[in-house]
């Protein structure tokens, strides 16, 4: 009888925990790859880091006890990265690889996420002054790094700023593919919570979500 309980336990939570993933690994994969710097396509270390963050959330997944799920895997997936950060110094090419890694924990949680500048900085442990000027230092270098609009010889019009690329709307998620699954992390009993491209949980089940084109910094 108590068998039979805990497998129907882990059954729902697996169901409900493959649910989320389909619905939100798709922008918690490109928000991973915009920590990591990675280009479109080759999103190795991005899948890693979610995969673990995932696997966090799975752990917990009964004692969200209202939770939102997205929110507790996003400032998961921030502290991860914050603690890992210095694996990723070196630019891959990505959109975001021109910036330090703190530059690019700090413009994807304020710019692509939308979470409030107090809210970063207490996620982060720094003053909210600190989080402006390195936020405003980002947008500065990824300004400078785009080209400039107009006919060649030609100075842009007034009032117009060089393109900073692609601004993420807060809430508005990335495009979705339809690459299978690349990794997995064990959680709970006998289940199993797995994120790649796509992410899976459960008993083999997997929910696939892909990723969008990278997005740039706006002001």
């Amino acid at each position: 009888m108590v068998r039979k309980r805990r497998a129907a336990r882990d059954g729902r939570r697996a169901r409900e925990f493959e649910a989320f993933v389909a619905g939100a690994g798709g922008r918690l994969l490109h928000a991973a790859t915009l920590l990591t710097g990675e280009p479109t396509g080759d999103t190795e270390a991005a899948e890693r880091l979610l995969t673990a963050a995932l696997a966090r959330t799975y752990a917990r997944w009964d004692r969200l006890r209202g939770e939102d799920p997205y929110d507790h895997t996003r400032r998961t997936l921030a502290a991860l990265f914050a603690h890992r950060g210095h694996r990723y110094r070196r630019p891959r090419g990505g959109t975001l690889a021109r910036l330090t890694p703190q530059e690019r924990l700090v413009l994807v949680l304020r710019l692509y996420e939308g979470v409030a500048e107090e809210q970063t900085a207490a996620a982060l442990g720094l003053p909210v002054e600190r989080v402006r000027a390195i936020c405003t230092r980002a947008v500065t270098v990824m300004r400078s790094a785009a080209p400039r609009r107009g006919t060649t010889g030609t100075r842009p019009s007034a009032g117009t700023r060089p393109s900073a690329g692609t601004s993420p709307s807060a809430g508005t998620p990335p495009s979705t593919g339809g690459r299978a699954a690349t990794g997995a992390a064990g959680a709970g009993a006998g289940t199993g919570a797995g994120a790649g491209t796509g992410t899976g949980a459960g008993t083999g089940t997997g929910a696939g979500a892909g990723t969008g084109a990278g997005a740039g910094a706006a002001p």
